[in-house]
């Protein structure tokens, strides 16, 4: 029997654990260096096949432009496979955007992974990942769905082992367009390059990560409490006020803070055992929203593209 539904597919969050910009390419696309760890604040998405090529989008919670990521994902692959089908969309938006979580990127991830299984096309993993380039730069790590080294600009993932871990995360009211934060003139553009020579705990120049080995706890406190930094926090710091506030507020509660991707969310380290170490300040500012978060081992969808 033809596969009609797809319902209850986890797109999750992620956290930038530091963030180094160290180049700028020829085109103006910014080459990074970063560890991706992925959460379990997610979107819930479902799919349902249509027998016309209508691609639809239907928000049970916070409304979403018109043309979103995850529209765009479905009809860049619609055109590339030349599907006649079409699908009903429907998503529950819980990850706030403009919070440098990845939401957006994470559900294109997931309609790219969900299309090629409802509509049997069966795509490697690799096509996938030339397409999620296409549409965004994060979108590449949702897809291939450990958490991970990224390199480039998004495009060089090496996967590595983090353990289970708590992270307090806060995303103030306002809400920080990407683009603008790359184009601040506080943004550093030329940080000397890191590459994690051994997992737990240093880093180093002159050695490559080596695959899947792990991160363990003195490597996330390493990472959180002293080595690098996000090289986008000061310039979104001069935009929003609301971000360094966030940071003091973590700073205070848990000893670490440190923005994730371009803001304007902030986390820190809470905890690597079966409860936090502490909980969240309260009560947040209005507007804001924060939540523990565990981290996950990998994408709820890994697997579902292979090579």
């Amino acid at each position: 029997m033809a596969l009609r539904a797809l319902y209850d597919l986890a797109a999750p969050a992620k956290l930038n654990l530091f963030l180094h910009v160290i180049g700028r390419r020829a085109d103006g696309y910014h080459l990074l260096q970063s560890i991706f760890v992925l959460i379990d604040w997610v979107d819930v998405l479902h799919f349902e096949l249509r027998d016309d090529a209508r691609l639809t989008r239907h928000d049970l919670a916070a409304a979403l432009p018109d043309d979103d990521l995850c529209l765009r994902a479905a009809k860049a692959f619609q055109a590339r496979t030349g599907v006649r089908h079409g699908v009903d969309i429907s998503i529950d938006k819980q990850i706030p955007w403009g919070a440098g979580l990845g939401g957006g990127s994470s559900n294109a991830a997931s309609v790219l992974l969900a299309l090629n299984r409802l509509w049997g096309v069966g795509w490697p993993l690799s096509r996938l990942l030339d397409l999620g380039l296409e549409l965004g730069a994060d979108v590449p790590f949702f897809l291939a769905g450990t958490n991970a080294f990224v390199q480039g600009v998004g495009e060089r993932l090496t996967p590595v082992t983090i353990p289970g871990h708590w992270l307090a995360v806060i995303k103030p009211s306002a809400s920080l367009a990407t683009r603008a934060v790359f184009a601040s003139p506080l943004l550093v553009r030329d940080s000397g390059a890191v590459i994690v020579e051994s997992f737990p705990g240093r880093a180093s120049s002159g050695t490559q990560v080596p695959p899947g080995q792990g991160l363990g706890e003195s490597g996330i406190a390493g990472l959180l409490g002293g080595f690098g930094r996000n090289d986008l926090q000061r310039a979104a710091q001069a935009q929003c006020v609301e971000v360094a506030r966030a940071a003091e507020l973590l700073q205070a509660r848990f000893g670490n803070s440190r923005m994730t991707g371009s803001g304007s969310a902030v986390f820190a380290r809470a905890g690597t055992d079966a409860q936090p170490v502490a909980a969240l300040p309260a009560p947040l500012a209005p507007g804001w929203v924060g939540r523990m978060c565990r981290s996950l081992e990998h994408h709820p969808l890994l697997g579902w593209a292979r090579d």
